[in-house]
Protein backbone atom coordinates (compact mmCIF):
# COMPACT_ATOMS: atom_id res chain seq x y z
CA UNK A 1 0.00 0.00 0.00
CA UNK A 2 1.58 3.52 -0.91
CA UNK A 3 0.29 6.85 0.29
CA UNK A 4 -3.61 7.62 1.24
CA UNK A 5 -4.32 3.84 0.96
CA UNK A 6 -2.05 3.08 3.57
CA UNK A 7 -3.55 5.90 5.31
CA UNK A 8 -7.38 4.51 4.70
CA UNK A 9 -5.93 1.18 5.96
CA UNK A 10 -4.75 2.23 9.70
CA UNK A 11 -7.13 1.91 12.19
CA UNK A 12 -10.10 4.29 12.25
CA UNK A 13 -9.11 5.90 15.74
CA UNK A 14 -5.79 7.05 14.16
CA UNK A 15 -7.48 8.48 11.40
CA UNK A 16 -9.16 10.72 13.41
CA UNK A 17 -6.39 11.39 15.31
CA UNK A 18 -4.77 12.55 12.23
CA UNK A 19 -7.28 14.06 10.64
CA UNK A 20 -8.43 16.41 13.61
CA UNK A 21 -4.81 17.22 13.72
CA UNK A 22 -4.62 18.60 10.27
CA UNK A 23 -8.08 20.22 10.94
CA UNK A 24 -6.63 22.20 14.20
CA UNK A 25 -2.69 23.04 11.72
CA UNK A 26 -4.94 24.90 9.49
CA UNK A 27 -7.66 26.46 11.97
CA UNK A 28 -4.61 27.60 14.23
CA UNK A 29 -3.23 29.25 10.85
CA UNK A 30 -6.70 30.91 10.45
CA UNK A 31 -6.66 32.03 13.60
CA UNK A 32 -3.41 33.53 14.11
CA UNK A 33 -4.11 35.94 10.42
CA UNK A 34 -7.36 36.78 11.34
CA UNK A 35 -8.93 39.42 13.68
CA UNK A 36 -8.71 38.76 17.48
CA UNK A 37 -12.03 38.98 19.50
CA UNK A 38 -14.84 38.77 16.72
CA UNK A 39 -17.67 36.13 17.14
CA UNK A 40 -15.67 34.31 14.10
CA UNK A 41 -12.89 34.15 16.45
CA UNK A 42 -14.57 32.70 19.35
CA UNK A 43 -16.54 29.89 16.75
CA UNK A 44 -13.70 28.88 15.47
CA UNK A 45 -11.50 28.70 19.17
CA UNK A 46 -14.19 26.36 20.31
CA UNK A 47 -14.05 24.28 17.30
CA UNK A 48 -10.00 24.49 17.57
CA UNK A 49 -10.19 23.51 21.22
CA UNK A 50 -12.56 20.84 20.17
CA UNK A 51 -10.31 19.29 18.37
CA UNK A 52 -6.87 20.02 20.18
CA UNK A 53 -8.87 17.81 23.12
CA UNK A 54 -10.23 15.42 20.82
CA UNK A 55 -6.56 14.73 19.36
CA UNK A 56 -5.25 14.58 23.02
CA UNK A 57 -7.82 12.56 24.33
CA UNK A 58 -7.30 9.85 21.56
CA UNK A 59 -3.57 9.87 21.92
CA UNK A 60 -4.42 8.11 24.89
CA UNK A 61 -5.39 4.90 22.81
CA UNK A 62 -2.60 4.65 20.47
CA UNK A 63 0.58 2.99 21.64
CA UNK A 64 3.20 3.02 18.58
CA UNK A 65 5.23 3.95 21.12
CA UNK A 66 6.11 2.42 24.06
CA UNK A 67 8.21 3.52 27.08
CA UNK A 68 6.61 2.88 30.12
CA UNK A 69 3.78 0.45 29.93
CA UNK A 70 1.27 1.27 26.54
CA UNK A 71 2.55 4.83 27.23
CA UNK A 72 5.22 6.99 25.92
CA UNK A 73 6.51 10.66 26.37
CA UNK A 74 4.09 12.40 23.83
CA UNK A 75 1.29 10.69 26.43
CA UNK A 76 2.80 13.83 28.82
CA UNK A 77 2.14 15.66 26.33
CA UNK A 78 -1.42 14.99 25.58
CA UNK A 79 -2.02 15.52 29.53
CA UNK A 80 -0.19 18.86 29.30
CA UNK A 81 -2.12 20.12 26.13
CA UNK A 82 -5.26 19.39 28.07
CA UNK A 83 -4.56 21.33 31.29
CA UNK A 84 -3.27 24.11 28.60
CA UNK A 85 -6.88 24.10 27.22
CA UNK A 86 -8.58 24.42 29.91
CA UNK A 87 -6.04 26.83 31.48
CA UNK A 88 -6.16 29.20 27.99
CA UNK A 89 -10.13 28.94 27.81
CA UNK A 90 -10.74 30.22 31.31
CA UNK A 91 -7.77 32.89 30.89
CA UNK A 92 -9.98 34.31 27.83
CA UNK A 93 -12.74 33.94 30.05
CA UNK A 94 -11.03 36.14 32.48
CA UNK A 95 -10.02 38.56 30.19
CA UNK A 96 -6.60 38.20 30.24
CA UNK A 97 -5.88 37.65 26.38
CA UNK A 98 -2.25 38.46 26.86
CA UNK A 99 -1.80 35.44 28.76
CA UNK A 100 -4.76 33.48 26.61
CA UNK A 101 -2.77 34.18 23.74
CA UNK A 102 0.75 32.97 25.20
CA UNK A 103 -1.04 29.57 25.51
CA UNK A 104 -2.58 29.37 22.49
CA UNK A 105 0.91 29.77 20.66
CA UNK A 106 2.66 27.64 22.90
CA UNK A 107 -0.10 24.99 22.26
CA UNK A 108 0.18 25.37 18.29
CA UNK A 109 4.00 25.27 18.34
CA UNK A 110 4.27 22.45 20.76
CA UNK A 111 1.67 20.29 20.19
CA UNK A 112 0.67 20.65 16.72
CA UNK A 113 3.72 21.77 14.82
CA UNK A 114 6.99 20.26 16.72
CA UNK A 115 4.57 16.70 17.65
CA UNK A 116 3.70 16.88 14.08
CA UNK A 117 7.06 16.68 13.10
CA UNK A 118 7.79 13.62 15.46
CA UNK A 119 5.00 11.95 13.05
CA UNK A 120 7.34 12.26 10.20
CA UNK A 121 10.14 10.49 11.36
CA UNK A 122 11.52 6.88 9.04
CA UNK A 123 9.17 4.21 10.42
CA UNK A 124 5.78 5.97 11.60
CA UNK A 125 2.67 5.71 9.82
CA UNK A 126 2.50 9.40 8.54
CA UNK A 127 6.27 9.07 6.91
CA UNK A 128 4.67 6.50 4.97
CA UNK A 129 1.96 8.06 3.99
CA UNK A 130 3.60 11.41 2.80
CA UNK A 131 7.17 10.00 1.69
CA UNK A 132 6.25 6.04 0.90
CA UNK A 133 8.58 3.38 2.89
Amino acid sequence: MQGFELFLGAPALIQVHAVLAATAIILGGVQFARPKGTASHRVLGRVWVACMAIVALSSFFIHEIRMIGPFSAIHLLSVLTLITLWQAIRLARRGDIVRHKKAMVRLYVLALLITGAFTLLPGRLMYRVFFGG
